[in-house]
């Protein structure tokens, strides 16, 4: 009898144990989950079960930081991967999951860390090599990153994410080709990822293949309608193809999603200014201005709009501004001097010329509009050498033959002159100056033989 009551006691507690049992692994089951906040829930009741101790526990810990890391809640995030790594302080995974919400904080020396401690308990963890790239390639390690993603690949050949990076790092040190091979290579590993596509668009629109930018970022959308970078992007390709109704199209689509985007602001004024719509255009550079009121681009371009609108005094006002917030700024020293020649102001325009390529000694159209300010002072052969300068530069300069060959002719050279403008047609056979130019050389010249080049 009392051997059959220890048999029943037995089964009860069995029993117990089982029906126990069972909820503790639906709550692991929901620990594993890859929504959030069921993991968060799964990984809590665990946790609080009092059932787990050490590697388990510490695993249940590392869980519900990830998911907090998910919903961006980063400081709940580290007080349980801190408890994660004190009940187990060889977790790699525990290190590497810190590492990433530091990432996100933007605390990349604590990253960087994590990452590395990940590696030395771990030294075959892809994910490790990955996060430290990401590091390397914030500080501007280029190289350092590029090597830390080939090691991650050559763990993991299927770590999408890592491709995308190393075609970030490509695309940052100008190697467009490569980024693009590892856009591909990535996208065919997630062909559903809209950044992808919105990556490998950069890279193209950086090679000047504006078409096929396109076709990538409106693919990109297509997988991500809120994208406002791709809409911006994709903005700026059809601007460069000289299509600044859809760029306009494109930035107000990028403005609604985000209202402060103020490079959005001044790409749109741009557009309008391309447009002739000058009023439209200073709106824009003005909202520019109010959410960045030191923005030197905003006062160049809100400059440049004033001076399209014959406002020479309020657009070199703007240039003024522009300079103060930004004295390297090549382009405003360049457009004040342009308005600055208007006002029939030479000598300033020229000093501004000047500091526009003591800035960027490769400025063509400074050397150009500096040979033209000469020319109107009366220093024709200061202005001839500023023309060789630009077409030096670049010999394809339509505008600069057409400048020589107008100095040429002030100087009765006709038969240089002459040479300069049949260049020009060269470069553009419907050039109006051109003809006017030659013709009226043709007419000082007065008995010149065409077919005698060097009269």
């Amino acid at each position: 009898m009392r051997v059959l009551s220890m048999i029943v006691l037995m089964t009860l507690f069995g029993a117990s144990a089982v029906l126990l049992g069972e909820p503790q692994q639906e709550n692991w089951s929901r620990c594993k989950s890859d929504d959030p906040d069921r993991k968060i829930g799964g990984c809590s009741a665990v946790i609080q079960s009092g059932q787990e101790t050490g590697t388990n526990l510490a695993n249940a810990f590392r869980g519900r930081g990830s998911a907090y890391a998910h919903k961006s809640d980063y400081d709940r995030a580290f007080q349980d991967y801190d408890q994660a790594l004190k009940l187990n302080p060889s977790d790699a995974k525990a290190f590497y999951g810190r590492g990433t919400a530091y990432w996100h904080k933007g605390d990349f020396d604590r990253a960087f860390q994590d990452y590395d401690q990940a590696l030395r308990l771990n030294p075959s963890y892809a994910n490790g090599f990955f996060g430290r790239g990401l590091v390397y390639e914030h500080k501007g390690d280029i190289d350092y990153a590029i090597s830390d993603y080939d090691k991650a690949l050559r763990l993991n050949p299927s770590l999408a994410s890592a491709f995308y990076e190393r075609g970030n790092a490509y695309a940052l040190k100008g190697n467009y080709d490569h980024a693009i091979k590892d856009y591909d290579q990535g996208l065919r590993l997630a062909p559903e990822d809209a950044n992808g596509f919105y990556a490998r668009g950069a890279a193209y629109a950086s090679k000047g293949n504006y078409d096929r930018a396109i076709q990538d970022y409106d693919q990109a959308l297509r997988l991500n309608s809120s994208l406002a970078g791709a809409f911006y992007d994709r903005g700026l390709a059809y601007a460069q193809k000289g299509d600044y109704r859809r760029a306009i199209e494109d930035y107000d689509h990028a403005l609604r999603i985000n209202p402060s985007d103020v490079e959005a602001f001044n790409s749109r004024g741009l557009a309008y200014t391309h447009e002739g719509n000058y009023d439209r255009a200073i709106q824009d550079y003005d909202q520019a201005l109010h959410l960045a009121p030191n923005d030197a681009n905003g006062f160049n371009g809100r400059g440049a709009a004033y001076a399209r609108k014959g406002d020479y005094d309020r657009a070199i006002r703007d240039y003024d501004q522009a300079l103060q917030v930004n004295s390297s700024l090549a382009g405003a020293f360049y457009d004040r001097g342009l308005a600055y020649a208007h006002k029939g102001n030479y000598d300033r325009a020229v000093q501004d010329y000047d500091q526009a390529l003591r800035i960027n000694p490769n400025y063509v159209e400074a050397f150009d509009s500096c040979g033209l300010a000469y020319a109107h002072k009366g220093g024709v052969d200061q202005a001839i050498q500023d023309y060789n300068q630009a077409l030096r530069i670049n010999p394809n300069y339509g505008n600069a033959f057409i400048a020589r060959g107008n100095a040429c002719r002030q100087k009765r050279d006709y038969g240089r002159s002459i040479q300069d403008f049949d260049q020009a047609l060269r470069l553009d056979p419907n050039s109006a100056n051109a003809f006017y130019d030659r013709g009226l050389t043709y007419e000082y010249a007065g008995g010149y033989d065409r077919g005698d080049p060097g009269l």
